[in-house]
């Protein structure tokens, strides 16, 4: 049959984290949801805002069908382009105007989309290890190669000597992600400011502009006073890729935003580059009900208090039992190691013990598996005799 065979592929083999959450579904309907202890998927349990709640009903009561539910401006409606400008201006002491930001379907079509407009075919985009694995679909989608930066295994801050000997002449675009997915470490001031040294250092001598993405739908779950520093402060030609999914609990929504610094060398070009990927893509014209909801709640942020007690819980204890835990600044994640094992077999023994964890193979970094802490404290609790048991087949 003549059909896309990197389609076919991409289709016939689900990611490593929806095919645990799918044997994760199944083995819930034959033993009870209670028994199975499933850490696959980062789908939010804390519940959004009250406030989310209270204006998606007030929406729906009181604005006309035809308004709410009608075509917005492909880039987005201005009313909601605002708002989020303005949360951005308030937030991270920074000026830019509706005109740079573009409302999409989620952060997966937010970076998509950026893809597309500044890679050409063969250009280079750089990612740290450990990075979300549809990063190498999205990349090779837009016609660009992957190159992986190693981290500095004693933080998971990045190893600025690795990434220096990966910036090559076809380096086109570097992703960040802080807090990361999968290990939750939050990059420090010091780090963006080296990276964005670097960065400007290396354009300058391979005499084209590198762009920094930075995914940020994790930007508010920080722990401890945390702070995340916002990247358009740091470095000029950069795009912010951002998600909703966390922030206010609404993954299923699929409502997010592409920002573009204003102080980009071509900024409007950059922008323009970045409306046509999106209609290249069919990503115009974002959820209009959700972009009317974010209009009206883009300041907000669910309790993060929940996950935060969940991340004690969770690493302390495994800690105690002998894993090798790198304790998370931000997200809801927790990266812990394999007693020496590969990852996957790791994970295979795990599900003996109905614990469902995340191989970390395919986020570039071996010998760690993922768990998504974002889940009820009843099943942290109750997980944790299944984690002892699985440790002591090591120790």
């Amino acid at each position: 049959m003549d059909i896309n065979e990197r389609s076919l592929e991409l289709g016939s083999k689900r990611s490593v984290i929806r095919e645990l959450f799918e044997y994760g579904k199944k083995r819930k309907a034959e033993i009870g949801a209670d028994k199975v202890y499933d850490f696959s998927l980062g789908n939010p349990s804390v519940k959004p805002p009250k406030m989310v709640e209270e204006t998606l009903k007030s929406l729906l009561l009181s604005v006309d069908p035809s308004a709410l539910h009608g075509y917005t401006s492909a880039q987005g409606d201005l009313a909601t382009r605002t708002a989020v400008a303005n949360t951005l201006n308030k937030l991270c002491d920074f000026e830019i105007s509706p005109d740079f930001i573009y409302m999409t379907c989620g952060a997966a079509a937010s970076l998509t989309v950026s893809l597309k407009a500044v890679l050409n075919r063969g250009d280079e985009c750089i990612v740290f290890a450990p990075f979300f694995t549809e990063y190498r679909v999205f990349i090779e989608n837009a016609d660009g190669k992957v190159v992986i930066s190693t981290p500095d295994e004693s933080n998971f801050q990045i190893d600025f000597a690795d990434l220096s000997a990966k910036i090559t002449v076809k380096t086109k675009a570097v992703i960040i992600n802080s807090p990361n997915n999968p290990s939750g470490v939050v990059y420090t001031y010091d780090t963006i400011k080296k990276l964005s040294d670097i960065l400007r250092k290396k354009s300058d001598e391979i005499g084209h502009t590198i762009f920094l993405i930075s995914d940020e739908p994790y930007r508010e779950l920080v722990y401890n006073g945390q702070k995340i520093p916002f990247i358009m402060n740091y470095y000029d030609n950069s795009l912010v890729c951002y998600s909703y999914s966390k922030s206010l609990s609404l993954p299923g929504e699929r409502i997010g935003y592409i920002a573009v610094s204003p102080r980009c060398a071509d900024a409007e070009k950059v922008y323009n580059a970045v409306c046509g990927a999106g209609r290249s893509l069919g990503f115009v014209c974002a959820p209009s009900l959700f972009q009317k909801l974010i209009a009206e709640c883009a300041d907000l942020t669910v309790d993060i208090s929940a996950y935060k007690e969940n991340r004690e819980i969770l690493y302390e204890n495994l800690k105690s039992m002998g894993y090798k835990c790198v304790k998370p600044d931000g997200a809801f994640y927790l990266l812990v190691g394999c007693f020496g094992l590969e990852a996957s077999e790791f994970s295979e023994k795990a599900k003996k013990h109905e614990l469902l964890v995340v191989p970390c193979d395919d986020f570039g970094i071996k010998g760690y598996v993922r768990i998504a802490y974002c889940v009820s404290k009843e099943t942290i609790v109750n997980s944790l005799p299944a984690f002892k048991a699985l440790s002591k087949e090591f120790l």
